[in-house]
Protein backbone atom coordinates (compact mmCIF):
# COMPACT_ATOMS: atom_id res chain seq x y z
CA UNK A 1 0.00 0.00 0.00
CA UNK A 2 2.84 2.39 0.94
CA UNK A 3 4.61 1.60 -2.32
CA UNK A 4 1.53 2.46 -4.35
CA UNK A 5 1.13 5.75 -2.51
CA UNK A 6 4.82 6.49 -3.07
CA UNK A 7 4.47 5.87 -6.81
CA UNK A 8 1.46 8.15 -6.94
CA UNK A 9 3.22 10.87 -4.96
CA UNK A 10 6.65 10.39 -6.61
CA UNK A 11 6.22 13.21 -9.16
CA UNK A 12 5.50 15.57 -6.29
CA UNK A 13 8.24 14.30 -3.95
CA UNK A 14 11.00 14.07 -6.58
CA UNK A 15 10.05 16.14 -9.57
CA UNK A 16 13.66 16.34 -10.94
CA UNK A 17 14.54 12.65 -10.71
CA UNK A 18 11.56 10.37 -10.93
CA UNK A 19 13.65 7.23 -11.57
CA UNK A 20 15.52 7.59 -8.27
CA UNK A 21 15.12 4.79 -5.68
CA UNK A 22 12.37 5.29 -3.07
CA UNK A 23 13.24 7.20 0.06
CA UNK A 24 13.09 4.83 3.07
CA UNK A 25 11.91 7.60 5.38
CA UNK A 26 9.04 8.51 3.02
CA UNK A 27 8.07 4.85 2.71
CA UNK A 28 8.07 4.46 6.48
CA UNK A 29 5.89 7.57 6.88
CA UNK A 30 3.44 6.40 4.22
CA UNK A 31 3.26 2.97 5.89
CA UNK A 32 2.40 4.63 9.22
CA UNK A 33 -0.30 6.74 7.51
CA UNK A 34 -1.83 3.71 5.83
CA UNK A 35 -2.18 1.95 9.18
CA UNK A 36 -4.14 4.80 10.80
CA UNK A 37 -7.90 5.46 10.42
CA UNK A 38 -9.20 8.26 8.27
CA UNK A 39 -10.58 10.22 11.23
CA UNK A 40 -7.09 10.28 12.80
CA UNK A 41 -5.64 11.57 9.57
CA UNK A 42 -8.19 14.36 9.42
CA UNK A 43 -7.95 15.54 13.05
CA UNK A 44 -4.65 14.48 14.76
CA UNK A 45 -2.16 14.23 11.92
CA UNK A 46 -2.34 17.91 10.81
CA UNK A 47 -1.62 19.03 14.39
CA UNK A 48 1.24 16.55 14.76
CA UNK A 49 2.77 17.78 11.52
CA UNK A 50 2.36 21.42 12.60
CA UNK A 51 4.05 20.71 15.95
CA UNK A 52 6.90 18.78 14.28
CA UNK A 53 7.35 21.57 11.74
CA UNK A 54 7.40 24.17 14.48
CA UNK A 55 9.91 22.20 16.58
CA UNK A 56 12.13 21.69 13.55
CA UNK A 57 11.94 25.39 12.77
CA UNK A 58 13.00 26.22 16.31
CA UNK A 59 15.81 23.71 16.12
CA UNK A 60 17.02 25.18 12.84
CA UNK A 61 16.88 28.68 14.22
CA UNK A 62 18.87 27.67 17.30
CA UNK A 63 21.35 25.77 15.19
CA UNK A 64 21.78 28.69 12.81
CA UNK A 65 22.28 31.06 15.73
CA UNK A 66 24.88 28.85 17.39
CA UNK A 67 26.79 27.51 14.40
CA UNK A 68 26.21 29.92 11.56
CA UNK A 69 29.94 30.81 11.34
CA UNK A 70 30.96 27.18 11.18
CA UNK A 71 28.32 26.47 8.59
CA UNK A 72 29.45 29.41 6.44
CA UNK A 73 33.10 28.37 6.72
CA UNK A 74 32.21 24.79 5.87
CA UNK A 75 30.25 26.00 2.87
CA UNK A 76 33.16 28.06 1.63
CA UNK A 77 35.60 25.18 2.21
CA UNK A 78 33.26 22.87 0.38
CA UNK A 79 33.17 25.32 -2.52
CA UNK A 80 37.00 25.61 -2.63
CA UNK A 81 37.30 21.84 -2.34
CA UNK A 82 35.64 21.50 -5.69
CA UNK A 83 38.37 23.64 -7.24
CA UNK A 84 41.27 22.09 -5.28
CA UNK A 85 40.52 18.48 -6.09
CA UNK A 86 41.17 18.86 -9.86
CA UNK A 87 44.41 20.76 -9.12
CA UNK A 88 45.49 18.00 -6.73
CA UNK A 89 44.73 15.37 -9.32
CA UNK A 90 46.83 17.27 -11.90
CA UNK A 91 49.75 17.62 -9.47
CA UNK A 92 49.57 13.93 -8.64
CA UNK A 93 49.76 13.04 -12.31
CA UNK A 94 52.73 15.39 -12.78
CA UNK A 95 54.46 13.82 -9.77
CA UNK A 96 53.92 10.35 -11.17
CA UNK A 97 55.57 11.50 -14.40
CA UNK A 98 58.57 13.10 -12.61
CA UNK A 99 59.32 10.27 -10.16
CA UNK A 100 61.20 8.11 -12.75
CA UNK A 101 63.43 11.03 -13.71
CA UNK A 102 64.05 11.81 -10.04
CA UNK A 103 65.01 8.22 -9.43
CA UNK A 104 67.45 8.28 -12.37
CA UNK A 105 69.01 11.52 -11.09
CA UNK A 106 69.41 10.05 -7.59
CA UNK A 107 71.09 6.94 -9.00
CA UNK A 108 73.39 9.06 -11.18
CA UNK A 109 74.32 11.30 -8.22
CA UNK A 110 75.09 8.34 -5.93
CA UNK A 111 77.20 6.74 -8.67
CA UNK A 112 79.10 9.94 -9.51
CA UNK A 113 79.84 11.12 -5.95
CA UNK A 114 80.51 7.77 -4.35
CA UNK A 115 83.54 7.51 -2.09
CA UNK A 116 85.22 5.03 -4.40
CA UNK A 117 84.60 7.17 -7.50
CA UNK A 118 87.43 9.23 -9.06
CA UNK A 119 85.91 12.69 -9.03
CA UNK A 120 87.72 16.05 -8.98
CA UNK A 121 84.97 17.73 -6.98
CA UNK A 122 85.22 15.08 -4.28
CA UNK A 123 88.99 15.46 -4.22
CA UNK A 124 88.67 19.22 -3.84
CA UNK A 125 86.16 18.79 -1.01
CA UNK A 126 88.36 16.23 0.71
CA UNK A 127 91.32 18.57 0.41
CA UNK A 128 89.28 21.45 1.82
CA UNK A 129 88.09 19.25 4.67
CA UNK A 130 91.64 18.15 5.42
CA UNK A 131 92.74 21.78 5.35
CA UNK A 132 90.01 22.79 7.80
CA UNK A 133 90.99 20.00 10.16
CA UNK A 134 94.70 20.92 10.11
CA UNK A 135 94.40 24.70 9.86
CA UNK A 136 96.05 25.20 13.27
CA UNK A 137 99.05 23.06 12.29
CA UNK A 138 99.39 24.92 9.00
CA UNK A 139 99.25 28.27 10.79
CA UNK A 140 101.98 27.07 13.16
CA UNK A 141 104.04 25.96 10.17
CA UNK A 142 103.60 29.31 8.42
CA UNK A 143 104.64 31.13 11.59
CA UNK A 144 107.99 29.29 11.75
CA UNK A 145 109.91 31.66 9.36
CA UNK A 146 108.60 34.73 11.22
CA UNK A 147 109.54 33.19 14.55
CA UNK A 148 112.98 32.27 13.20
CA UNK A 149 113.57 35.81 11.88
CA UNK A 150 112.47 37.42 15.14
CA UNK A 151 114.72 35.04 17.10
CA UNK A 152 117.70 35.91 14.93
CA UNK A 153 116.97 39.65 15.19
CA UNK A 154 116.76 39.39 18.98
CA UNK A 155 119.94 37.33 19.15
CA UNK A 156 121.86 39.87 17.08
CA UNK A 157 120.89 42.73 19.40
CA UNK A 158 121.77 41.08 22.70
CA UNK A 159 124.16 38.47 24.03
CA UNK A 160 121.54 35.81 24.62
CA UNK A 161 121.05 32.18 23.68
CA UNK A 162 118.53 33.03 20.97
CA UNK A 163 120.92 31.92 18.23
CA UNK A 164 120.79 28.41 19.70
CA UNK A 165 116.99 28.54 19.57
CA UNK A 166 117.19 29.77 15.97
CA UNK A 167 119.41 26.82 15.05
CA UNK A 168 116.96 24.40 16.69
CA UNK A 169 114.08 25.96 14.72
CA UNK A 170 116.06 25.68 11.50
CA UNK A 171 116.81 22.00 12.20
CA UNK A 172 113.10 21.40 12.80
CA UNK A 173 112.21 23.05 9.48
CA UNK A 174 114.82 20.98 7.67
CA UNK A 175 113.45 17.77 9.18
CA UNK A 176 109.98 18.74 7.97
CA UNK A 177 111.40 19.40 4.51
CA UNK A 178 113.11 16.01 4.51
CA UNK A 179 109.86 14.30 5.54
CA UNK A 180 107.76 16.19 2.95
CA UNK A 181 110.03 17.03 0.01
CA UNK A 182 107.10 17.27 -2.44
CA UNK A 183 105.11 19.81 -0.42
CA UNK A 184 105.25 23.27 -1.94
CA UNK A 185 104.24 24.82 1.38
CA UNK A 186 107.07 23.15 3.28
CA UNK A 187 109.50 24.06 0.48
CA UNK A 188 108.44 27.69 0.72
CA UNK A 189 108.93 27.67 4.49
CA UNK A 190 112.35 26.03 4.05
CA UNK A 191 113.43 28.69 1.52
CA UNK A 192 112.38 31.46 3.91
CA UNK A 193 114.30 29.71 6.67
CA UNK A 194 117.40 29.61 4.43
CA UNK A 195 117.14 33.37 3.92
CA UNK A 196 116.87 33.88 7.67
CA UNK A 197 119.90 31.64 8.27
CA UNK A 198 121.88 33.65 5.71
CA UNK A 199 121.02 36.75 7.71
CA UNK A 200 122.15 34.97 10.86
CA UNK A 201 125.44 34.03 9.19
CA UNK A 202 125.94 37.68 8.19
CA UNK A 203 125.28 38.78 11.76
CA UNK A 204 127.74 36.23 13.09
CA UNK A 205 130.41 37.29 10.61
CA UNK A 206 129.77 40.93 11.53
CA UNK A 207 130.22 40.02 15.21
CA UNK A 208 133.67 38.62 14.34
CA UNK A 209 134.61 42.09 13.11
CA UNK A 210 133.94 43.86 16.39
CA UNK A 211 137.12 45.60 17.64
CA UNK A 212 136.94 44.33 21.23
CA UNK A 213 136.15 40.70 20.48
CA UNK A 214 136.62 38.43 23.50
CA UNK A 215 137.69 34.80 23.43
CA UNK A 216 134.40 33.51 24.86
CA UNK A 217 132.41 35.45 22.27
CA UNK A 218 134.68 34.18 19.50
CA UNK A 219 134.31 30.57 20.63
CA UNK A 220 130.54 30.91 20.82
CA UNK A 221 130.33 32.61 17.41
CA UNK A 222 132.56 30.01 15.72
CA UNK A 223 130.52 27.16 17.25
CA UNK A 224 127.35 28.72 15.84
CA UNK A 225 128.98 29.21 12.45
CA UNK A 226 130.00 25.55 12.44
CA UNK A 227 126.32 24.65 12.72
CA UNK A 228 125.15 27.26 10.24
CA UNK A 229 127.76 26.74 7.51
CA UNK A 230 126.69 23.20 6.42
CA UNK A 231 123.06 24.34 6.05
CA UNK A 232 124.14 27.15 3.71
CA UNK A 233 126.17 24.84 1.48
CA UNK A 234 125.04 25.14 -2.21
CA UNK A 235 125.33 21.38 -2.66
CA UNK A 236 122.88 20.82 0.16
CA UNK A 237 125.36 18.70 2.13
CA UNK A 238 124.23 18.84 5.73
CA UNK A 239 127.11 16.78 7.06
CA UNK A 240 130.18 18.12 8.77
CA UNK A 241 133.56 17.78 7.17
CA UNK A 242 135.75 18.20 10.24
CA UNK A 243 139.05 19.70 9.17
CA UNK A 244 137.56 21.23 6.02
CA UNK A 245 135.01 23.18 8.04
CA UNK A 246 137.67 24.32 10.50
CA UNK A 247 139.92 25.51 7.69
CA UNK A 248 137.14 27.50 6.08
CA UNK A 249 136.03 29.02 9.36
CA UNK A 250 139.64 29.71 10.28
CA UNK A 251 140.15 31.61 7.04
CA UNK A 252 136.92 33.50 7.66
CA UNK A 253 138.03 34.36 11.18
CA UNK A 254 141.39 35.67 10.00
CA UNK A 255 139.77 37.70 7.22
CA UNK A 256 137.31 39.29 9.65
CA UNK A 257 139.97 40.11 12.19
CA UNK A 258 142.27 41.44 9.48
CA UNK A 259 139.41 43.63 8.27
CA UNK A 260 138.99 44.93 11.82
CA UNK A 261 142.72 45.62 12.05
CA UNK A 262 142.66 47.48 8.74
CA UNK A 263 139.65 49.54 9.86
CA UNK A 264 141.39 50.49 13.07
CA UNK A 265 144.51 51.47 11.16
CA UNK A 266 142.46 53.42 8.64
CA UNK A 267 141.03 55.37 11.57
CA UNK A 268 144.54 56.86 11.85
CA UNK A 269 144.07 58.51 8.48
CA UNK A 270 144.29 62.10 9.90
CA UNK A 271 147.61 61.29 11.58
CA UNK A 272 148.87 59.57 8.45
CA UNK A 273 148.02 62.61 6.34
CA UNK A 274 150.01 64.82 8.72
CA UNK A 275 152.89 62.36 8.55
CA UNK A 276 152.76 62.40 4.72
CA UNK A 277 152.77 66.18 4.71
CA UNK A 278 155.75 66.15 7.04
CA UNK A 279 157.60 63.63 4.88
CA UNK A 280 156.97 65.68 1.73
CA UNK A 281 158.20 68.84 3.48
CA UNK A 282 161.41 67.06 4.47
CA UNK A 283 161.93 65.88 0.90
CA UNK A 284 161.48 69.40 -0.49
CA UNK A 285 163.41 71.37 2.12
CA UNK A 286 166.51 70.48 4.13
CA UNK A 287 166.00 69.64 7.81
CA UNK A 288 165.69 72.58 10.17
CA UNK A 289 165.06 73.04 13.84
CA UNK A 290 161.30 73.56 13.29
CA UNK A 291 158.74 71.17 14.62
CA UNK A 292 157.89 69.92 11.16
CA UNK A 293 161.43 68.85 10.37
CA UNK A 294 161.80 66.89 13.60
CA UNK A 295 159.16 64.33 12.64
CA UNK A 296 156.84 64.85 15.58
CA UNK A 297 153.71 64.14 13.50
CA UNK A 298 155.29 61.02 12.05
CA UNK A 299 156.25 59.87 15.54
CA UNK A 300 152.67 60.27 16.74
CA UNK A 301 151.37 58.29 13.77
CA UNK A 302 153.92 55.47 14.10
CA UNK A 303 153.50 55.20 17.87
CA UNK A 304 149.76 54.82 17.57
CA UNK A 305 150.13 52.49 14.55
CA UNK A 306 152.56 50.18 16.37
CA UNK A 307 150.40 50.19 19.49
CA UNK A 308 147.29 49.10 17.58
CA UNK A 309 149.29 46.57 15.59
CA UNK A 310 150.78 45.04 18.74
CA UNK A 311 147.45 44.69 20.54
CA UNK A 312 145.47 43.39 17.58
CA UNK A 313 148.12 41.06 16.13
CA UNK A 314 148.69 39.37 19.48
CA UNK A 315 144.93 39.11 20.07
CA UNK A 316 144.29 37.67 16.58
CA UNK A 317 147.00 35.02 16.73
CA UNK A 318 146.35 33.97 20.33
CA UNK A 319 142.59 33.85 19.77
CA UNK A 320 143.02 31.84 16.56
CA UNK A 321 145.20 29.28 18.34
CA UNK A 322 142.61 28.97 21.11
CA UNK A 323 139.60 28.71 18.81
CA UNK A 324 141.25 26.51 16.16
CA UNK A 325 143.71 24.12 17.78
CA UNK A 326 146.24 22.57 15.38
CA UNK A 327 145.25 19.33 13.63
CA UNK A 328 147.23 16.19 14.37
CA UNK A 329 149.65 15.25 11.64
CA UNK A 330 148.39 12.62 9.22
CA UNK A 331 150.32 9.39 9.63
CA UNK A 332 151.82 7.71 6.63
CA UNK A 333 150.30 4.40 5.50
CA UNK A 334 151.54 1.22 7.11
CA UNK A 335 152.80 -0.07 3.77
CA UNK A 336 155.59 2.46 3.82
CA UNK A 337 154.41 4.28 0.68
CA UNK A 338 154.64 8.03 1.19
CA UNK A 339 151.37 9.87 0.74
CA UNK A 340 151.80 12.46 -2.07
CA UNK A 341 148.90 14.53 -0.72
CA UNK A 342 150.55 16.10 2.27
CA UNK A 343 148.46 18.08 4.70
CA UNK A 344 148.10 21.77 3.93
CA UNK A 345 150.12 24.10 6.13
CA UNK A 346 148.28 26.05 8.74
CA UNK A 347 146.91 29.45 7.74
CA UNK A 348 148.62 30.82 10.81
CA UNK A 349 151.96 30.21 9.11
CA UNK A 350 151.20 32.79 6.39
CA UNK A 351 148.95 35.29 8.16
CA UNK A 352 151.60 36.73 10.51
CA UNK A 353 153.94 37.21 7.54
CA UNK A 354 151.29 39.29 5.81
CA UNK A 355 150.62 41.62 8.72
CA UNK A 356 154.34 41.84 9.60
CA UNK A 357 155.03 42.89 6.02
CA UNK A 358 152.43 45.64 6.48
CA UNK A 359 154.24 46.88 9.60
CA UNK A 360 157.69 46.73 8.01
CA UNK A 361 156.48 48.57 4.92
CA UNK A 362 155.00 51.31 7.11
CA UNK A 363 158.22 51.59 9.11
CA UNK A 364 160.28 51.65 5.94
CA UNK A 365 158.17 54.54 4.65
CA UNK A 366 157.76 56.74 7.70
CA UNK A 367 160.54 55.92 10.19
CA UNK A 368 163.27 57.84 8.27
CA UNK A 369 161.20 61.02 8.73
CA UNK A 370 161.73 60.90 12.51
CA UNK A 371 164.87 62.97 13.07
CA UNK A 372 165.00 62.99 16.86
CA UNK A 373 167.19 60.18 18.24
CA UNK A 374 165.19 59.72 21.42
CA UNK A 375 161.98 59.42 19.43
CA UNK A 376 163.56 56.88 17.09
CA UNK A 377 164.87 54.87 20.01
CA UNK A 378 161.41 54.87 21.57
CA UNK A 379 159.78 53.73 18.34
CA UNK A 380 162.39 51.02 17.71
CA UNK A 381 162.02 49.78 21.27
CA UNK A 382 158.24 49.68 20.80
CA UNK A 383 158.73 47.64 17.60
CA UNK A 384 161.02 45.21 19.43
CA UNK A 385 158.43 44.77 22.17
CA UNK A 386 155.85 44.07 19.46
CA UNK A 387 158.17 41.46 17.94
CA UNK A 388 158.70 39.90 21.36
CA UNK A 389 154.95 39.84 21.96
CA UNK A 390 154.36 37.92 18.76
CA UNK A 391 157.42 35.84 19.51
CA UNK A 392 155.63 34.27 22.46
CA UNK A 393 153.18 32.90 19.89
CA UNK A 394 155.85 31.78 17.45
CA UNK A 395 155.81 34.90 15.26
CA UNK A 396 158.99 36.75 16.26
CA UNK A 397 159.90 39.05 13.38
CA UNK A 398 162.87 40.75 15.01
CA UNK A 399 165.25 39.35 12.42
CA UNK A 400 163.17 40.89 9.63
CA UNK A 401 163.74 44.37 11.05
CA UNK A 402 167.28 44.17 9.74
CA UNK A 403 165.86 44.74 6.26
CA UNK A 404 164.85 48.29 7.20
CA UNK A 405 167.01 50.79 5.35
CA UNK A 406 167.50 53.46 8.00
CA UNK A 407 170.63 54.95 6.54
CA UNK A 408 174.32 54.43 7.31
CA UNK A 409 174.35 56.86 10.22
CA UNK A 410 171.46 55.07 11.93
CA UNK A 411 172.80 51.50 11.85
CA UNK A 412 174.85 51.94 15.00
CA UNK A 413 171.86 53.48 16.70
CA UNK A 414 169.73 50.52 15.70
CA UNK A 415 172.32 48.04 17.00
CA UNK A 416 172.50 49.92 20.31
CA UNK A 417 168.69 49.81 20.68
CA UNK A 418 168.68 46.07 20.04
CA UNK A 419 171.48 45.51 22.56
CA UNK A 420 169.68 47.47 25.27
CA UNK A 421 166.45 45.66 24.55
CA UNK A 422 168.09 42.24 24.84
CA UNK A 423 169.87 43.26 28.02
CA UNK A 424 166.61 44.43 29.54
CA UNK A 425 164.86 41.25 28.44
CA UNK A 426 167.60 39.15 30.03
CA UNK A 427 167.28 41.03 33.31
CA UNK A 428 163.53 40.54 33.30
CA UNK A 429 163.94 36.80 32.70
CA UNK A 430 166.44 36.52 35.55
CA UNK A 431 164.10 38.41 37.89
CA UNK A 432 161.18 36.20 36.95
CA UNK A 433 163.28 33.08 37.41
CA UNK A 434 164.46 34.24 40.84
CA UNK A 435 160.89 34.92 41.96
CA UNK A 436 159.76 31.50 40.74
CA UNK A 437 162.54 29.77 42.67
CA UNK A 438 161.70 31.78 45.79
CA UNK A 439 158.03 30.90 45.55
CA UNK A 440 158.90 27.24 45.02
Amino acid sequence: MADLLYDVLNPTLSPDNRSSPPDPIALEYLTSLASQPLSHLETVEPQTLAQSSHSLLLSLQGLSQRSHKTIISSSESHASLGRALPTLASSISDLKAVIPRLDDAAVRFSTTYHKSADNEVLKARQKALLLSRNVERIVDLLDLPTLLSSTIATGSSSLTANYASALDLNNHIRRLHALHPDSSLVSSVASQADEAMQLMAKNLIASLRTPNLKLTAALRTISWLKRVAPDLSPSGNTGHNGAGDNDGLGALFLICRLSTLMNMLEALEPLRELADQERLRQQKTPPTSSSWSGGQQTERYLKRYIEIFREQSFAIVSMFRSVFPPHPLRESPATGVQDPLQSMPSMLSTFPLHIIEMLIETLRTYLPSVRDQASRDSLLTQVLYCAGSLGRLGGDFGILLASLDLGENLEDEWVEVVRRHRLMAGRLESIVGTQEKASA
